[in-house]
């Protein structure tokens, strides 16, 4: 089994409701081609770069995937002609950091460092 980290990102008029129907959507496309979905997180409305397709932001959602390449090639079949997405992308890794979570607010940040500390 291969291990990917796997990203969409949504157009940003999209409602929390249609960000769940997606998550659940490619979660199910995964299971279907007889992959495993590790984590998923929801990093949540984020500037973009640049535009995209007229788009200043963009929501972003992130899969980790144990699977077959047939997985993630199902998986942008179905990405590329949804019109919801603006982008995806898929990389192969050697393991995954299930540890790190890169987009929590400075403050949860604090927080979080605060509760290590006392538990240490």
């Amino acid at each position: 089994m291969n291990l990917y980290e796997h990203t969409i990102i949504a157009r940003q008029d999209a409602s929390p409701a249609e960000l769940k129907q997606l998550t659940v959507k490619y979660s199910k496309i995964v299971e279907q081609n007889e992959g495993e979905i590790v984590k998923t997180e929801n990093w949540g409305l984020l500037n973009l770069t640049y535009l995209i397709k007229k788009n200043r932001k963009g929501s972003y959602i992130h899969f980790k995937i144990k699977g077959k390449g047939k997985v993630i090639e199902q998986l942008e079949k179905n990405e590329t002609i949804d019109k919801k997405l603006l982008k995806y992308l898929t990389v192969k890794v050697k393991k995954f950091d299930l540890d790190t979570n890169y987009f929590l607010k400075n403050e949860e940040l604090e927080k979080k460092d605060k509760k290590d500390k006392t538990n240490n």
